[in-house]
């Protein structure tokens, strides 16, 4: 019998005991912020009850043993030397009574039995899966997505990215109506049961069993923090046996008011808000210390589904979910009706909207800092966007799109600003961040157009030729590529200066003038401005035949108006950590100078006569500016890149599926945009003359009008025109 009883014990020992010897003392590792809640909310293992009787320290040391041992059956011996044993005594009464007995004494045993081998098979299972629990040194150890907060240049934050933590609150320093909101939305019993509501989980079984499917959770507060702290997500059964397992074990390390602390800064409440006070931020723009009733239902009615009850998302889903979180508390004895009735009068207040102002730059500027956060440091990132200017040019591109570019066929658009130094004040990528976060601006690769005529006319002037040499606007009869001007009814002029040429944009003199210096001269001198992109070293390329993406170009144009020094485009100029360290500071940037100041003048000279004289009238403004226009083939894109002294903008519009617009040129729309984008930027800044150009004189003063016929006559050739034909001839 003893040593049966011993062997039953050594066996239901060594299973509930772990496979792996378990440390003298396994204490949980806590962060500064658990430290900080715990040390709060009490001691270890004060509870509403006055305490608990003491228990073996350690999630699964002191092994629970149960062994009955069964009862030897009975024998009646024979008696005398080998005679016959005694017949058994007769009559019903005894008889039946005996075999009664028999079989009572065998269920007995049968069931003591089975309950000994069913609670073999338990410790086996709980081993098991015990022995597969997270290491103890680590439990609390956070897994998140470092943030990254973005500022505009004068503070204002733009985004935020990844996962964000309030400040650690105790259950003192959190309005009561927060924790009995959660209470009695999630687990009524919390205060009552030892980790696990046997009656809330037989419940939520029995509904689930009656809808064919999950409807209802059994996990009390206690499993939720276990779950949300330790586990991996998925639903399993080895998943759900960890997780009793873990609650068992919060419920004998930490006291309830402490569990519930922890479980309130810890819990995930949508929008990467993981906590009460950072979802308070988050969605009322307030600490959780000041929640009113609404506010602390509408946060417990979040847990069930963070983004169906979003009220940032859905008002309506909101307003039901949180009416029902009152109800459940007036359920509770946490409030009275009145008081639910009040609170739904009082409503959330003001709910902080989600911003898409800057979302385009916002994500531009993401991808470029998260290098950052390999070592897991949340970041603070103070960018160079104009917010005020930022909230004009979405407007501006909007209200061109909705209006003119819904009549002329134009479903897309995008639009950059930058300083000559390449910090980027604004950036639209489209028109609607939350219907399509493609950012047109830097994402998109779409031919230039004539915009690229630009590095051609650079590399004529760097070539020796000057705004006043001359080449022939004359249809091309020879060779295999052929183009005509961008409208055929555009009469030929026969010999124009470059500056005129440039001006109206003649493709035919273009592809002439790179057949005269040569492709490559084009690519160098594109390639030595920023430009990345792939280029056919072609005649084509006279005409913008490859691609290229808005922010690319415009920040090549941004050389012109940087006095000829080279621009990196960038949006960032500072990253701090969130107490203020330093991690990264702009010093400088560029590539120097890159265009010589003599070929800056003149191209200068000749990207002013566009607008004042040519193809980009409608983007004259009050000040000396320049630029160039682009347009593809059939419309199916158009830009304008154009500067003053104090800004760069790049406008294109087009259709993502590349379908033609209606008549739309580099000319019209995008140039009437330029004109409101740059009318804003300007606002309340002097007039200053271009770099490169001493003076210019303002629209409409002494703008040089075109000579009758369209284009003015070539001017005698100079002596310096003629050496550098001369010297051009011989290869110079």
């Amino acid at each position: 019998m003893s040593h049966g009883y011993d062997y039953g014990f050594h066996v239901i020992s060594r299973l509930m005991s772990p496979r792996k010897p378990a440390p003298p003392a396994a204490d949980l590792t806590l962060t500064p912020d658990d430290r900080l809640i715990l040390s709060s909310s009490g001691s270890g293992h004060a509870h509403r009850d006055g305490g608990r009787s003491a228990r073996p320290r350690g999630l699964w040391s002191g092994a629970v043993a149960v062994a009955v041992a069964p009862p030897a059956p009975s024998r009646v011996k024979g008696g005398g030397s080998g005679g016959k044993p005694p017949r058994p005594p007769r009559g019903g009464k005894a008889a039946g009574g005996g075999r009664r007995r028999s079989w009572g004494w065998r269920i007995i045993g049968w069931g003591v039995s089975l309950m000994i081998w069913g609670m073999i098979a338990l410790a086996g299972v709980v081993g098991y899966y015990a022995y597969d629990l997270p290491s103890l040194d680590t439990l609390t150890a956070t897994s998140r997505k470092p943030s990254i907060t973005l500022l505009s240049a004068d503070g204002q934050t733009i985004a935020a990215y990844g996962d964000v933590f309030g400040q650690p609150l105790t259950l003192a320093e959190m309005p009561k109506t927060l924790p009995e909101a959660v209470m009695a939305t999630e687990d009524r019993h919390f205060y009552s049961h030892f980790g696990i509501d046997l009656i809330g989980t037989a419940r939520a079984a029995l509904a689930d069993l009656r809808a064919g499917h999950v409807v209802q959770g059994g996990s009390t507060i206690t499993q939720q923090l276990a779950k949300n702290l330790f586990l991996s997500p998925e639903r399993n059964a080895k998943r759900k046996i960890q997780e009793l397992l873990l609650a068992l074990w919060l419920e004998h390390k930490f006291s309830k008011d402490q569990i519930l602390t922890l479980y309130l800064n810890r819990v995930y409440l949508g929008n990467g808000s993981w906590g009460v006070d950072a979802a308070s931020e988050r969605y009322f723009g307030i600490s959780a210390r000041g929640l009113n009733l609404y506010q602390s239902a509408l946060l417990a009615g979040l847990l069930k589904a963070p983004s169906r009850y979003n009220p940032q998302n859905d008002q309506e889903e909101s307003l039901q979910r949180t009416t029902q979180v009152l109800a459940n508390m007036v359920a509770f004895g946490a409030i009275t009706p009145a008081q639910a009735q009040e609170a739904l009068k009082t409503g959330p207040g003001t709910v902080k909207k989600i911003s898409h102002t800057g979302r385009y730059f916002a994500d531009w500027v993401r991808d470029q800092v998260e290098p950052y956060t390999r070592d897991g440091r949340d970041l603070v990132v103070r960018t160079t966007l104009d917010l005020a200017l930022q909230r004009k040019v979405e407007a501006a591109l909007d209200a061109s799109l909705s209006g003119p570019g819904a009549k002329a066929r134009v479903g897309q658009g995008a639009v950059v600003v930058l300083s000559p130094d390449g910090a980027v004040r604004a950036m639209a990528g489209g028109r609607d961040y939350a219907t399509s976060q493609y950012n047109r601006a830097t994402q998109s690769l779409r031919q230039p157009g004539s915009s690229f005529k630009a590095f051609l006319y650079l590399a004529a002037m760097e070539s020796g030729l000057t705004p006043d040499s001359t080449i022939e606007d004359e249809p091309i009869t020879e060779g295999k590529y052929r183009p005509g001007n961008y409208h055929e009814h555009d009469r030929y002029e026969g010999v124009i200066t470059l500056r005129h040429a440039l001006a109206k944009s003649s493709n035919v003199a273009a592809v002439r003038l790179i057949e005269r210096i040569g492709p490559r001269r084009e690519v160098e001198v594109a390639r030595r401005l920023g430009i990345t992109s792939d280029l056919r070293p072609d005649a084509s390329l006279a005409l913008g035949t490859s691609e290229v993406s808005l922010l690319e170009l415009t920040s090549a144009y941004a050389t012109f108006a940087n006095n000829g020094y080279g621009v990196f485009p960038y949006g960032f100029g500072e990253i701090d950590d969130p107490r203020g360290q330093q991690i990264y500071l702009r010093q400088g940037g560029g590539t120097g100078r890159v265009i010589a100041p003599r070929d800056l003048q003149e191209m200068t000279d000749m990207l002013v006569a566009v607008v004042q004289t040519g193809t980009a009238r409608a983007a004259v403004i009050d000040r000396p500016v320049a630029g160039k226009t682009g347009t593809t083939q059939d419309s199916r894109d158009a830009w304008f890149i154009g500067f003053s002294a104090d800004y760069v903008a790049g406008v294109w519009m087009g259709n993502d599926d590349r379908t033609p617009m209606h008549r739309v040129t580099g000319g019209t729309l995008p140039a009437k945009l330029w004109h409101t984008v740059m009318l804003d930027a300007e606002q309340g800044l002097p007039a200053r003359p271009l770099p490169g150009l001493s003076a210019q004189a303002l629209p409409g003063e002494a703008a040089p009008a075109p000579a009758p016929g369209g284009g003015a006559p070539p001017p005698p050739a100079t002596m310096d025109q003629l050496w550098k034909g001369i010297i051009h001839m011989f290869g110079g």
